[in-house]
């Protein structure tokens, strides 16, 4: 393929950024405008809807990075965050209080960018990242304080996501509600998502014998669809949408998670 020149690039980057921003209202990581970047340069997710696919993002890491350090103007939340120190101190009485949901996101440039967008706040909502499990004792108490508390767990599609989300449930024990509300291969493929090929390849066997024998290959076979894939007005929309909805999921089962309800859907606004 002839590489992209750098001015058409450029122009893309500038283009992808503003449709990250809409309008200059949301912000948005790196790696989010990354893939807005590839859409916009290989628009390979306009497909027909009937269809169900994922592409593979064009445009590699190297000149994106390059692009993006000549437009240092560009407002882009950081992909990496160093954990946040715990603050037990002076407000310790704040779990006195009941919380009736939480969301713990695998990806902890998700999670900064859904706080720099106020999720937490439109969905009262605490957002937090893996450097926090095991789960504060503290906190599980204050849910269990909220009749019908849930945990939302918010992963990419991959072995890694499904892992994380049971880890989660364990954390939160028998007597909190843990629905998982991340990506599955079936959502990256009704979304054309671009996903990322290579990846450590495991065993079908390794994977929740529940899930369609497709999806097990797709993830099996090293691919991964990442949450920064999905475009961020969209992403912040499911999202709030699931954690003011509530809901549950069924009575935590030993097997990895399974059905509709508790395989993590969100319900992904259509294209």
């Amino acid at each position: 393929m002839t590489p992209v020149p750098d001015r058409l690039l450029d122009r893309a980057l500038r283009r992808a950024a503003e449709n990250c921003a809409q309008s200059g209202q949301l912000a948005f990581t790196g790696r989010q405008l990354y893939y807005e970047t590839d859409r916009t340069l290989f628009p390979l997710h306009r497909g027909p809807h009937r269809l169900r696919y994922t592409t593979r993002p064009l445009l590699s890491a190297e000149r994106f990075a390059a692009a993006l350090a000549r437009r240092p103007e560009l407002d882009v939340l950081p992909d990496a965050l160093p954990p946040a120190p715990h603050r037990p101190g002076p407000e310790g009485d704040l779990y006195d209080y009941a919380f009736p949901r939480l969301l713990v996101c695998q990806d902890p440039g998700i999670a900064g960018m859904l706080r720099a967008n106020r999720l937490h706040l439109e969905g009262a909502c605490p957002v937090l990242t893996p450097d926090r499990l095991p789960l504060d004792d503290r906190l599980l108490a204050a849910m269990e304080r909220a009749e019908g508390a849930v945990v939302h767990v918010l992963h990419d599609a991959s072995p890694a996501g499904l892992e994380f989300f049971l880890r989660v449930r364990a954390h939160a024990g028998s007597r909190l509600r843990v629905r998982t509300a991340g990506l599955l291969p079936r959502h990256a493929a009704a979304l054309h998502l671009a996903a990322l090929r290579g990846q450590p390849r495991c065993h079908v066997e390794e994977l929740p014998a529940e899930l369609p024998a497709a999806e097990r290959a797709w993830l099996a076979g090293g691919r991964v669809a990442e949450l920064a894939a999905v475009r961020p007005a969209r992403l912040l929309r499911a999202v709030l949408r699931t954690v003011r909805g509530g809901g549950f999921a069924p009575p935590a089962r030993p097997a990895a998670p399974t059905r509709a309800r508790d395989t993590g859907f969100l319900t992904w606004p259509t294209p």
